[in-house]
């Protein structure tokens, strides 16, 4: 994803996709909703929009199934859910939030969780729901180029939302389709607690894209708000030495932030990262080249 892979109406359209979901997000907290509660509403919109690499627009596995995972974490109380490897679920988000608040339990998984899901009255789609003929075009050209285990251009799309309200809490959600091509059941970093997703009212709500292997091997997301707590670093700074050990370890990718005393930022590896911000002063900016 560079400036010369992307015309631009491609830029267009992914800049009106990130304002819609800003704009979801930024209606919640200005009706005195939770952060927990405008993230969700951001991500949903993510996820409903066959842009990006999430709910309908999810990126083929191996098989050409569409395999959803996402997670959700309230800074408030350390409260989280997550789930892996749903296939009916039209917003994985929403479940995963279900499982936060109406289980005894953190992650689910396949159909265990879509047992729960139609328990809970979470929305249910046909798997046709999520599919995109650009997404099956990227698999076929993987199959053809005999790429390797998965998309080695790793085109990611994860999408993910991070928000503070008007009572300084925090609040994080990420979702993904994973990557083109992948197989047995792999899981990324994105619903995993700590790796791509974690919220701290101690410290900040981070949500991840990348690499997912790296990004979990360096539990990125809880270390930034580990540096944070206990080393007293600022948030940008902790999000560039973490995203540094990634790059150690081989990995690429990006990170968003939000903390309790307002402070927000994003910082990445790749040539692009789809990013908006919104906050109550007035700011509202997308973007998705440059630097971070």
């Amino acid at each position: 994803m560079t400036p010369e892979t992307m015309d631009a109406a491609g830029v267009a359209a992914h800049e009106a996709a990130l304002g819609v979901a800003l704009d979801a997000g930024r209606d919640v907290l200005f009706a005195g909703g939770s952060a927990l509660e405008a993230v969700c509403a951001a991500v949903s919109a993510l996820e409903d929009d066959p842009h990006f690499n999430a709910g309908r627009g999810a990126v083929f596995t191996y098989h050409g199934t569409n395999e959803l995972d996402a997670a959700v974490m309230d800074g408030a109380t350390r409260g989280a859910g997550a789930v892996c490897g749903v296939t009916h679920t039209r917003n994985p988000v929403s479940l995963a939030r279900a499982v936060m608040e109406k289980s005894p339990h953190v992650f689910l998984s396949g159909a265990g969780a879509e047992e729960f899901a139609r328990e809970q009255g979470v929305e249910m789609v046909d798997p046709d729901w999520f599919a995109t003929e650009a997404r099956w075009q990227q698999l076929q050209e993987l199959k053809a180029k005999k790429l390797g285990w998965f998309d080695a251009g790793l085109k990611y799309g994860t999408v993910g939302a991070v928000a503070v309200d008007a009572s300084g809490h925090v609040a994080a959600a990420t979702s993904t389709g994973g990557l083109t091509g992948k197989r047995w059941g792999r899981i990324g970093d994105s619903p995993l607690i700590g790796a791509g997703t974690y919220a701290d009212d101690r410290a900040a709500a981070i949500s991840c894209t990348g690499s997912g292997e790296q990004f979990i091997r360096a539990a990125v997301a809880h270390e930034i708000c580990a540096r944070m707590r206990i080393g007293g670093e600022r948030p940008q700074a902790a999000t560039e030495a973490v995203l540094d050990e990634v790059g150690a370890m081989g990995g690429v990718g990006g990170v968003i932030y939000a903390t309790p005393g307002g402070e927000t930022g994003f910082a990445f590896t790749t040539p692009g990262m789809f990013r908006g911000r919104a906050d109550s002063a007035g700011l509202r900016e997308v973007g998705i080249f440059g630097e971070s």
